[in-house]
């Protein structure tokens, strides 16, 4: 196997970041991709920043030996707790990308001088990873922050494009805390399946920024200046729990869009 045909190794807390794995698959489609769903442990965004690099760890490390050539962070709360304890690990066996990066990246180039939104996790939020990043840009964004916990185990349940959901939603974009804002950054990648009710809500006045596209860029960006696009046509991915449930394996198709077949891995047993 040469280096371009390795994999594409993606873990999240749970199956959220198949909204990420989707895009990478749509701008790479001759990619593999092996997808690692932290069931038995979701959710990620109330757990203390030690076990998040515990787990994020030792799913790199079977995401290593599974030879892959990137290792993609789709998990906001693991990529602000954990990327950089991943990265050493990792060392020069793969590239590690996570979901943060590039989207300050793209905040800064889109966004200067103006009030930028941000929603997600209480870990997320609470880290001000994104503030201090978005500070070091000098750029002047005033960025607004409000943890939203109830809306990743809402989605993962299912409970989306209803009037549950929009009621929820509603009460956290209508919060002070976002008075005022031009943009608002889906913080979590579960987000993007709430994406159109957050655009009806704001009808039109904020710009939403959906992580999973710009991310996907990112990773594409990579392989093509490293000469590690692959051109092999035969395309095998594979979608590894921690933990089945029925929930999770019928709820992944609204994820990636299409049937997945999950498999149980058993990495804490």
């Amino acid at each position: 196997m040469t280096d371009a045909q390795r994999p594409i190794g993606i873990f999240d807390s749970g199956i959220g970041g198949l909204t990420v794995a989707y895009a990478v698959t749509q701008v790479l489609p001759n990619e593999n991709i092996i997808y690692f769903g932290d069931t038995a442990h979701f959710p990620y965004g109330d757990k203390s920043t030690a076990a998040l690099q515990s787990y994020s760890v030792k799913i790199t490390d079977m995401l290593l030996q599974h030879n892959c050539k990137v290792i993609l962070i789709a998990c906001n709360s693991a990529s602000s707790a954990a990327y950089q304890l991943v990265k050493e690990y990792v060392g020069s066996k793969a590239k590690v990308i996570n979901v943060i990066d590039p989207i300050v990246r793209y905040v800064g180039a889109n966004y200067p001088k103006k009030k930028v939104g941000l929603i997600g996790t209480k870990k997320t939020v609470s880290s001000n990873v994104y503030q201090r990043k978005i500070d070091k840009l000098n750029k002047e964004i005033t960025l607004k922050a409000l943890a939203t916990p109830l809306l990743a185990p809402m989605i993962e349940e299912g409970y989306f494009n209803n009037a549950i959901s929009e009621s929820i939603i509603l009460n956290y974009l209508q919060d002070k805390s976002l008075d005022g804002i031009e943009s608002l950054i889906l913080g979590c990648t579960h987000y993007p399946l709430i994406k159109d009710q957050i655009n009806n809500l704001y009808k039109g006045s904020v710009n939403v920024i959906d992580s999973s596209d710009i991310v996907a860029e990112a990773v594409k960006d990579y392989l093509s200046e490293n000469n590690l696009l692959n051109t092999d046509l035969e395309v095998q991915h594979k979608f590894y729990v921690s933990d089945y449930t029925q929930s999770f394996a019928e709820s992944t198709r609204l994820f990636f869009r299409q049937e997945v077949q999950l498999e149980r891995y058993p990495l804490w047993e």
